[in-house]
């Protein structure tokens, strides 16, 4: 087999798995998925204070509003 083929074949492959994981979702079965324990992320509010404490302790700009000087006050 060619480069050509070889690609193709991969595009192919990567396409149809990709496609595998699309599905229809029974109504009965979205409660289960919107439970909060199904979620990427389950607290969302916890997370948003550490990063921002974090954040603030360690002088890091990663993105945060509020930097403090790396003391770990406010």
């Amino acid at each position: 087999m060619d480069k050509a083929t070889c690609a193709s074949a991969a595009l192919l492959i990567a396409l149809s798995s990709g496609f595998a994981g699309c599905t229809t979702v029974a109504p009965w079965e979205r409660g289960n998925l919107a439970k909060p324990h199904m979620a990427v992320d389950p607290n969302p509010m916890q997370s948003l204070l550490r990063a921002h404490t974090y954040n603030t302790r360690e002088a890091a700009a990663s993105g945060g509003a509020a930097q403090g000087g790396g003391c770990g006050c406010y």
